[in-house]
């Protein structure tokens, strides 16, 4: 134990010594590890604002849909009875929180300047405490302008039939405020066309790709507009106390289901909408349920998650390999300039391996030191940033980073971890120089002869 206190405190000695070699790398070390705290504190904003909109506008954690066929060709994404299927998920769920009846169609929005395709969420408005907490009124001047910097609109008016909530994106492509109306027109699920006019009743902020192709009806006009029961719905979005259950829970959920008599399709971690043609060309009648998580409906969210994360891991594999190998640039110098040094040490009784765990210790002191600073230069960044709530200007960004302001977010556990990978990463850069300098012999050494 006093040896390697020993140790510890020769290596401490000879990095403050060189102190600008130290400066240098412990710099570089420091700033590439505040950039990774960055790039993760992004990444991890990220996923938590695609999970918090997407449990909120698309997905519970899980969910329970389906699909009917009255004929060969049929894939009409739709529960016939649901409050059977209700019942069992409210009495056999373990943790359940609570569950949301949400009805959906897809239906083309036309105003008299433009019209788009969106996909509707015909809502229940007693269910809906958690999308209207999350829903943000835009300003008249967001979607219209010379408008006003007012919100507009009664979330409240959402339970009439012929209501229609939009974003903001929306509306002003469609050219439309708060009072206006539009038609709405869809194909019903026995082929026939439909329509019926509605009155905006609000319109919200962009919530990025959820707000460009999403809008927001009574469950009363998705029944009246694909004329089907009153006891249909689209999907029983289940929440859990829990949500680190979830595929432990959907695995008792498809038995319980199974247990009362209905169908339940093979696991398919896709949304339902790419579901389509396989269900259509499938041999069988009447309904089938399925069942899927809520990253399984939300997948497109995932796929620039995963872009976003690779282009981190590739920025900073770059700067770490550079790092790297200024590391084992500067222990290699350090070898040649203390020559003389390890030789003394060496004939003064030191072994191979002290002088190894030596020149490791420096280099593990220098990478604890630098990653630990910029851990907490990065953190507290991200903090500032966050707290900041900074605008996103463009609107292409808001839409991938599906929100219209910068969310940073950073634990304890990334910075520990961040602080552990790059101390092994220069300690192990300086492997090589280290093991050099254990194997000099001690005469040659102090002849300052390599």
């Amino acid at each position: 134990m006093r040896s390697l206190r020993t140790l510890f405190t020769i290596a401490a000695r000879n990095l403050l010594q060189a102190r600008r070699r130290t400066t240098l790398l412990g710099v570089a070390l420091t700033s590439v590890t505040a950039l990774l705290v960055l790039l993760l504190s992004l990444s991890s904003g990220l996923s938590d604002t695609m999970m918090r909109f997407a449990l909120t506008f698309a997905a519970g954690h899980i969910n329970v849909a389906g699909f009917y066929k009255a004929k060969v060709g049929d894939a009409s994404p739709i529960l016939v009875n649901a409050p059977p299927i209700r019942k069992i998920l409210e009495e056999e769920t373990p943790g359940l929180d609570y569950v949301i009846d949400r009805h959906r169609g897809f239906a083309r929005l036309a105003s008299e300047q433009s019209s788009l395709q969106a996909s509707l969420l015909g809502i229940d408005p007693a269910q809906e405490s958690r999308l209207f907490a999350a829903l943000r009124m835009a300003e008249e001047r967001e979607y219209k302008e010379g408008g006003r910097p007012q919100a507009f609109g009664d979330l409240g008016r959402l339970s009439e039939p012929r209501a229609i909530l939009l974003f903001a994106s929306q509306a002003k492509r469609l050219g439309v405020g708060v009072g206006d109306k539009l038609t709405l027109s869809c194909e019903t699920f026995s082929g026939s066309r439909n329509a019926a006019d509605v009155t905006v009743v609000a319109i919200a902020k962009d919530v990025g790709m959820i707000g460009s192709f999403s809008a927001v009806v009574s469950r009363r006009l998705i029944i009246d507009l694909y004329k089907v029961r009153e006891e249909s719905t689209g999907t029983e979005m289940v929440y859990l106390k829990d949500p680190s259950k979830t595929a432990e829970t959907i695995v008792v959920l498809r038995e319980a289901l199974k247990k009362h008599g209905f169908e339940v399709m093979e696991y398919d971690p896709e949304p339902f909408f790419m579901k389509f043609e396989n269900v259509a060309s499938e041999d069988w009648f009447g309904q089938k349920l399925d069942l899927t998580r809520w990253n399984d409906e939300v997948v497109f969210f995932a796929w620039i998650l995963t872009a976003v994360n690779a282009v981190a891991i590739f920025l900073v594999s770059i700067l770490t390999l550079i790092i790297a190998v200024g590391v084992m640039n500067s222990m290699w110098i350090a070898v040649r300039e203390r020559t003389q040094e390890i030789g003394t040490l060496r004939a003064i009784g030191m072994g191979e391996g002290a002088v190894l765990c030596l020149f490791l210790i420096e280099a593990m002191l220098l990478g604890l030191a630098s990653s630990l600073l910029g851990a907490a230069l990065g953190g507290g960044l991200a903090q500032l940033i966050d707290g900041a709530a900074l605008r996103i200007p463009e609107e292409g960004l808001r839409t991938l980073l599906m929100s219209d302001v910068l969310h940073l977010s950073i634990s304890a556990g990334v910075l520990l971890l961040v602080v552990i990978i790059f101390t092994a990463i220069t300690s192990l850069a300086a492997l090589w120089p280290a093991l050099r300098a254990a194997r000099l012999e001690p005469i040659v050494a102090m002849q300052r002869v390599l």
